[in-house]
């Protein structure tokens, strides 16, 4: 042992002596060479981004020296996977006293020395550091004093943190401070007094209070920057903050403030944005705002009056984000030709779409339009062809009427069409089926007649359509199976009849042709639609027996069948597919095994299983298949049913590869993996069906039980290349450590499927509990529990130096321990799924319905704010006891659209938040938490570590 620790023994003296020798005899010697060695050695040996092998530290990586000399002027060590660092790492620091920028970001130091703070005498060298970047580290506890260190600080830099408590006056003793950022952090009370000559000011992201301090804006003069998002502060927006004739940027999205817009700011010619959007401010909007402001977003507020006619005309304007307010009147006719993004919705305006400006040239810009959610009347101006960049439009909830105009087959840009609950009238013209981009295209609930165009294969890219509640007749046309990107089309409460032709093999949402005037056979090629969860063939004419192929189907959920005249024998259904087939009235139910037939049925069968084995070895020759399964042994039990008695002499697949991805011998001497593919032969094993995998209960010989997951390793989109590929992804995950996440145990791998095995945890998912039967209703303190391991299981992927991301993060990933302990799964999925390989749209590995951020259809990549934003619909569902989407309204629409606190206080589980008024203010606040993360725009919503932060403080 004592030979073990001389090493490091004599490292630290060596360091210490490097440390005396450089401090007092080669200061001032203009060589930082030795220190900077000497700094290298604490620098851990997994960070490859150092190349230290060069004798000259100037070529170094992060290192930027004097011209003439080899004194450091700069040194950036970010994300060198530094924590911990001791106080000998600090002074080497002090040596460099030439140094006037220090980068230690995205690392995770927990605190700094107190010697290397609290005197001067203790690190003079850096007395002339001008920036200190320490963000994103794990530094805890109250806000340092830096003055007596680093009183020449120009640019200070603390945010992502765990700092907290109230920030005192030791920040105002900073006098050059020019840029201050302390957002993402935890801390509390009053907006602290600030040096006078501060440029940027970031507080984002905090526990802060009180009031905007009027006197401390105005002391301010020089800020170009103010940003206050998602904090708690109060009050009104101080008029002083139009004094401030330098801003260029004010955020103060997110917060309680209260009152008018200050008129001051239309005046400040330098303001190019204004974001004050998430707050509870009223009256109307000034005049002027946007003269000099080019973005502007007071979304989700109580502001009412008519928009200043002036509003969206100034040449320079490119987006302007008016949406859920209490507008009313008519939308300015002049719209500015650079103005790209316009956002309206959830209003109260009246009029029509305007003309004068949209398709002309001075609106070329324009490439996102949602006036959805107004009373806006007239016909859709034709004019909209004419935009050439449009990509979304969004007319829907108002009271458009007329025929849906052939110029809009102009827009070859066009992604998203939502045109839902007008009073649209006439067929679907066929210019319309043109748009090669189109992705989503719902013209539900209107008064559309007429057939459904067979030129809608000409919509290659189409993933959702949506045209239920109209009148359309006819047949749909069998070109709806060119669709290969289709993964859900909604046909519902029209009058389409005749065969229901094939459909694209690709639907994986839904299909429902519900309330038509179907007949005949159930079509039995519905069987191999094996992605789709949701089939809906409700209020038909279908006739005979319910095809047994239907049971095949290795993704539904739910079967909707009710008052059709089906007859025969209904098949058995595995437990997790919901299924009503009410209102058949020929239709014949099995009855539920009598008490006490059960022995003798099983015996029958087994012997019946016995006999047809043993012939069917005899007659085919498996002699060899019977004897593998003598020498095993092993005894299972024979099964109930004879095809998985069959199933059980089927060669088993052969094994590639296989791995143990824990350490703990436990799990080692436990898994079998012949057992666990066996076991997942068989439905009657199955806990659970997702779009990408299916759960198996495994009970192991040894008794002990484990959950198996099976993804079909055949498919495109799993295909890393090669297995080793795989493994090597998965081995990654394996040394996760966090109670909130379920970690893969093993796998194995074999030439169709890949096994992952987990410990057996399951006792449900989250969805099962919100949202099928009182009878598992969860209370407030459980849901609170819930979500807050969730967001804490969630912080620590995003946290990971290869962040992990989420592709489909729902109540149903979520599996529950007990009701209060959640664990994330399905946390390889990103690893492992190649989207570029995919057969059909990428919307396929975006997510579930509901969760998947607005962005994603414009950008197509799944993100850490796109994970937010399905945590927030998640929190959502806890504190609504609501499902994703109802009645085909988003939950985050939904639940954004209410304002003030008497507003969103209805949209509270009477059930849990009546408990208490404890539970009622801790609700509330949660709730805050959650509308912070489904903000439409990505930038605005949180970040995890700080979601669990506020969540924390809830």
């Amino acid at each position: 042992m004592k030979r073990w620790y001389a090493p490091s023994a004599f490292l630290f003296l060596f360091l210490f002596l490097v440390v005396v020798v450089v401090h007092g005899a080669g200061a001032g010697a203009g060589d930082d060479s030795e220190t900077m060695h000497a700094l290298s050695l604490l620098v851990p040996p997994s960070s490859t981004k150092w190349n230290t092998t060069n004798p000259n530290p100037c070529k170094w990586n992060g290192v930027n020296c004097t011209t003439t000399t080899t004194q450091v002027l700069s040194l950036s060590l970010s994300g060198f996977g530094l924590s911990n660092a001791s106080e000998l790492f600090f002074l080497l620091l002090c040596n460099l006293t030439s140094l006037r920028s220090l980068d230690l970001s995205l690392n995770s130091l927990s605190s700094i020395p107190a010697p290397f703070l609290s005197s001067s005498d203790t690190c003079t060298g850096l007395s002339h550091l001008t920036s200190l970047n320490l963000s994103s580290n794990n530094l805890a506890g109250p806000l340092p004093n830096l003055s007596a260190t680093f009183a020449a600080l120009e640019t200070l830099d603390l945010s992502a943190n765990h700092l907290e408590g109230e920030v005192g006056p030791q920040l105002s003793a900073l006098n050059s401070l020019k840029a201050l950022s302390l957002a993402n952090n935890l801390f509390t009370g009053a907006i602290p007094p600030l040096p006078v000559g501060l440029r940027q000011l970031v507080l984002s992201f905090n526990l802060f209070t009180g009031s905007i301090p009027n006197a401390t804006l105005l002391n301010l003069k020089n800020l170009t920057l103010l940003d206050l998002t998602f904090n708690f502060l109060a009050g009104p927006i101080p008029d002083a903050i139009g004094e401030l004739s330098n801003l260029e940027r004010v955020q103060l999205s997110a917060n309680r403030l209260s009152g008018e817009i200050p008129v001051g700011l239309a005046s400040i010619a330098s303001l190019r944005y204004f974001g004050a959007n998430q707050n509870w401010l009223s009256g109307t909007i000034p005049p002027g705002l946007t003269r000099y402001v080019t973005n502007l977003d007071l979304s989700y507020n109580k502001l009412s009056g008519q928009i200043p006619p002036d509003l969206l005309s100034p040449p320079a304007l490119l987006y302007v984000d008016l949406s859920y307010n209490r507008l009313g009147g008519t939308i300015p006719a002049n719209l500015s030709s650079g103005l790209y993004r316009l956002r309206l919705s959830g209003n109260s305006l009246g009029g029509t779409v305007p003309t004068t400006t949209i398709g002309s040239p001075s609106s070329s810009s324009l490439t996102y339009l949602e006036l959805d959610n107004n009373k806006l009347g007239g016909e859709i101006p034709r004019q909209l062809g004419d935009c050439r960049n449009l990509t979304l439009l969004n007319l829907a909830g108002n009271r458009l009427h007329g025929t849906l105009p052939k110029e809009l087959g102009n827009l070859k840009e066009m992604v998203i069409i939502y045109l839902q609950d007008n009073h649209l009238t006439g067929g679907i013209p066929k210019e319309l089926l043109r748009l090669e981009q189109l992705n989503t295209l719902n013209i539900s609930r209107n008064f559309l007649s007429g057939a459904i165009p067979p030129e809608i294969s000409s919509l290659q890219k189409l993933a959702r359509l949506n045209l239920e509640g109209n009148g359309l007749n006819g047949s749909i046309p069998e070109t709806i199976n060119a669709l290969q990107n289709l993964i859900e089309l909604q046909l519902g409460n029209n009058k389409l009849n005749g065969v229901v032709p094939r459909m694209p093999i690709s639907l994986s949402l839904a299909l429902n042709l519900s309330s038509n005037s179907f007949a005949g056979p159930i079509p039995s090629y519905l069987a191999g639609l094996q992605q789709l969860e949701i089939l809906d063939l409700s209020n038909n004419e279908f006739s005979g027996q319910v095809p047994s192929s239907l049971i095949l189907m290795q993704s539904l959920t739910q079967l909707v069948l009710s008052n059709n005249r089906l007859s025969g024998t209904f098949p058995t259904f595995p437990s997790y597919v919901h299924v009503n087939a009410a209102g058949n009235k020929d239709l014949v139910f099995p009855p539920p095994p009598a008490p006490g037939a059960s022995s003798k049925r099983k015996s029958s069968r087994v012997l019946i299983v016995v006999v047809a084995v043993v012939s069917a070895v005899i007659g085919l020759g498996l002699a060899a298949a019977v004897l593998l399964l003598c020498v095993s042994n092993r005894v299972y039990r024979v099964e109930d049913q004879v095809e998985d008695a069959i199933l059980q002499l089927e060669e088993r697949p052969q094994i590639i590869s296989g791995c143990f991805l824990t350490s703990n011998s436990i799990h080692k001497s436990n898994i079998d993996f012949i057992r666990a593919m066996e076991v997942a032969r068989s439905p009657s094993n199955i806990t659970l069906k997702t779009r990408f995998s299916t759960y198996y209960r495994a009970e192991m010989p040894s008794g002990m039980k484990y959950s198996v997951k099976k993804l079909n390793w055949s498919e495109k989109i799993f295909q890393m290349g090669s297995p080793e590929r795989f493994g090597q992804e998965l081995e990654v995950l394996g040394r996760l450590s966090n109670s909130n996440l379920m970690v893969p145990l093993a796998y194995v791998l074999t030439e169709d499927d890949a096994y992952l095995f987990y410990e057996s945890v399951h006792e449900g998912t989250l969805f099962d509990f919100l949202h099928k039967g009182s009878e598992s209703s969860l209370d407030w303190q459980s849901r609170y529990s819930i979500a807050l391991g969730v967001a804490q299981g969630l912080s620590f992927l995003h946290g990971c130096v290869q962040p992990v991301l989420l592709m489909d993060l729902s109540t149903k990933s979520i599996h529950l321990k007990s009701k209060s302990e959640p664990q994330i799964g399905d946390i390889e999925l990103c690893k492992v799924i190649d989207p570029s390989k995919s057969t059909g749209n990428l919307s396929t590995v975006a997510g579930s319905v509901g969760y998947i951020p607005p962005e994603y259809a414009y950008t197509m990549r799944v993100t850490m704010s796109g994970n937010v934003y399905s945590f927030g619909v998640i929190l959502l569902e806890l504190l609504t006891g609501k499902p994703p989407v109802s009645h085909g309204v988003e939950l985050a629409k939904w639940a954004s659209s209410f304002s003030g606190k008497l507003g969103q206080e209805q949209i509270l589980d009477s059930s849990v938040c009546g408990t208490s008024p404890a539970s009622r203010s801790q609700m509330m606040s949660v709730l805050k938490v959650a509308l912070s993360c489904v903000s439409s725009s990505p930038d605005a919503r949180p970040k995890m570590r700080n979601v669990s932060s506020m969540l924390l403080n809830a």
